[in-house]
């Protein structure tokens, strides 16, 4: 069942974000030390507050018997856009369609917020992921390398 979350819920969020993006930076050889702002090192319980109490993000979470096992947000953008933050499943739950069932959710709800196009930044290396959203209709959109991370981000973008 997908909810929405609130501030109870921010330190189960952190930890499920933490572990799911943690398998991406062991597959691609990410660190704390050599990509401190990737999501698995960046994500706190303060950076998490402060997206929903100030930036007002729609943050909402996959639940299952009581404990939360995926993730997503919503930045909404002044130009009927939306950027797709944090999508992830816990590992051990990978494969069961859950991603999709987020991503499908994330869809509807940017769209009844009137938002009309959905972007998301990925690691351009992860050709598993990309082909994932681009299964999914998204559109590879361009690149773009920064000197803090050890990986060229990809961006996608998809109507709703």
């Amino acid at each position: 069942m997908i909810k929405e979350i609130y501030e109870k819920d921010i330190a189960q969020c952190v930890t499920v974000i933490r572990e799911s993006f943690l398998t991406v930076a062991d597959e691609f050889g990410f660190t704390a030390d050599n990509a401190p702002r990737f999501t698995a090192f960046a994500t706190t319980q303060d950076r998490l507050l402060y997206q929903l109490q100030n930036e007002h993000r729609p943050m909402f979470a996959y639940w299952d018997g009581g404990k939360i096992i995926g993730y997503y947000s919503l930045a909404l953008q002044d130009n009927h856009a939306c950027e797709l933050n944090n999508l992830c499943v816990l590992p051990q739950y990978r494969h069961k369609h859950i991603g999709t069932r987020l991503l499908e959710d994330a869809c509807i709800k940017a769209k009844e917020m009137g938002c009309r196009k959905m972007h998301i930044g990925i690691v351009e290396e992860n050709t598993i992921l990309r082909k994932w959203y681009e299964d999914h209709g998204f559109i590879h959109i361009g690149t773009k390398k920064f000197d803090f991370f050890p990986f060229t981000c990809g961006y996608l973008k998809r109507d709703l």
